[in-house]
């Protein structure tokens, strides 16, 4: 059953234009995936919050699936978690297994159709899929289907056809376990999925684990299990950190409990490095500690390596606020607020006015002028893409009385784009790709910029530099990447896989 949204939220064209032209001057994460089994739970409710609690990893769509025995019931919208669902539609929604997604599009594009979980109906019955990642053999994943004479795809996404490449296996007359494992063997590239049948629920990682997923169980009974991409989705419904799914690694959890099946022969872990950096909520916890405390030794490594004289370091709210606050306590700078963050603006189709424009409208920052005037500042972001928002926000502070703004960046120069499940620009678009450190510098104009160092941002995970996927700094792809897929973001040169 699908429950109908009860108007189509598609933009049209003039607004996906506008759509474009605001996009934040970051690499764009491709979505937050939540599961659980919890029976005599309200199910759908406890994903509704836990989407919630990961809205960060995607905001342009979200969607519920839940299954009671054989009845499925979907629904599904554009806009945040908190805009798509209300009381009225969770309470038509009970069931004992719920999957949930928040979007960001990175395979597909930004419509209705596209948002997920993606359903698929089987011999079996129904199963519900959402993913985070990003497959690099969709295009052959889906010739490879249609000759198999499955051609009635819904959507553009790659999601789907996982979802399809399973239905197929299990109407070739394997079980679930048996149909997701083969039609994992057909995938490659970045996933974490989860998994919903009218059995139990699934939660897969691909052989490299470039993208996170956490098993947590609900309350004292140990036979309810919750599925997210980070430990905050399991903290907001008071859940308990049970552990990571691994690499290469599928749980099925059923009533019988949970079991693990390592499907993959050579599982090698290289877990984005950018969920470190900056995808992750500070309060998750991966590495068994806090991204916040890996963030907080960046800035300290970052102040080892490229410190300056200054008066106060300030953060680009609030991804740079860890990062600037480890900066001062090694450099001895004092931390300040200089940048006020409006923590509730989305997106918005209404146009400012040339004058506006001209004024300087601040709909995310605005700059506290009595923190900054006559000071030299230390500005710590977390990344620097395109360089336009950098801009803009050094103009700020200098408008704002600042006699020296000097810019510390807490990763290095991100020179190649992701084929993974991040949203980046084509090469050509990355400032770092085109420019030195110093022309950037012009460009966004600071007094002087810094970048902390590859082998800095990797002696800060206290980890094997071999065990993260770095490939947005250096080049260095861990899946083997298509040419016809590398031609259409590798701009500037032919990478080496």
């Amino acid at each position: 059953m699908i429950l109908q949204p009860p108007h189509s939220s598609t933009p049209n064209p003039a607004e996906s234009d506008q759509i474009i032209s605001q996009r934040p001057d970051k690499p764009e994460e491709a979505c937050g995936v939540f599961g659980i089994y919890a029976p005599d739970e309200d199910v759908a409710k406890l994903t509704y919050f836990g989407l919630f609690a990961l809205q960060h990893r995607g905001q342009e769509s979200a969607g519920i699936a839940t299954f009671e025995g054989e009845q499925v019931r979907l629904y599904k919208n554009m806009g945040l978690v908190s805009q798509v669902f209300n009381e009225d539609i969770l309470n038509q929604m009970p069931g004992t297994i719920a999957v949930g997604h928040t979007r960001y599009s990175t395979t597909g594009s930004s419509r209705v159709v596209n948002a997920q979980p993606a359903v698929v109906n089987t011999r079996l019955g129904s199963l519900a899929l959402a993913h985070n990642g990003n497959l690099v053999n969709a295009s052959e994943l889906r010739t490879h289907l249609e000759n198999r004479n499955y051609n009635e795809f819904l959507t553009t996404t790659d999601s789907e056809m996982i979802a399809i490449a399973i239905g197929a296996e299990v109407d070739q007359g394997k079980d679930w376990l048996e149909a997701a494992i083969s039609a994992f063997n057909l995938c490659e590239g970045a996933y974490s999925l989860v998994i919903g049948t009218p059995e139990g629920v699934m939660g897969v990682r691909d052989p490299h684990g470039v993208r996170p997923l956490v098993i947590g169980t609900l309350g004292t009974n140990p036979m309810r299990y919750v599925l997210a991409s980070e430990t905050c989705g399991l903290d907001i419904i008071g859940a308990e950190y049970l552990r990571d799914v691994e690499p290469g690694e599928l749980v099925w959890i059923t009533e019988a409990g949970m079991a693990s099946f390592h499907w993959s022969q050579k599982p090698q872990r290289k877990l984005c490095i950018f969920e470190m950096i900056y995808f992750a909520r500070p309060d998750s916890v991966m590495q068994d500690e806090s991204i916040y405390s890996y963030r907080l030794r960046l800035g300290r490594q970052l102040a080892k390596e490229a410190a300056t004289d200054a008066d106060i370091v300030i953060a680009v709210p609030d991804s740079g606020v860890p990062a600037a606050i480890g900066f001062s306590q090694e450099s001895g700078i004092p931390y300040a607020e200089g940048l006020i963050k409006n923590r509730y603006v989305g997106r918005t189709f209404i146009q400012p006015t040339q004058s506006m424009r001209e004024s300087g409208i601040r709909m995310k920052l605005n700059p506290l002028k009595d923190v900054l005037a006559g000071k030299r500042v230390i500005i710590v972001d977390d990344s620097i893409v395109r360089g336009t928002t950098s801009r803009k926000i050094v103009k700020a502070l200098r408008d704002a009385g600042a006699t020296e703004v000097h810019m510390r960046v807490s990763a290095p120069p991100v020179t190649h784009p992701c084929f993974y499940g991040i949203d980046t620009d084509s090469q050509d678009q990355l400032i770092a790709a085109t420019k030195s450190v110093e022309e950037i510098a012009e460009q966004i104009g600071v007094d002087s910029l810094a970048y902390v160092s590859w082998d800095g941002m990797m002696l800060a995970t206290q980890d094997n530099a071999n065990t993260f996927c770095s490939a947005c700094f250096t080049g260095d792809y861990p899946i083997p990447v298509p040419e016809r897929l590398k031609r259409s973001k590798l701009m500037l040169e032919e990478a080496k896989v």
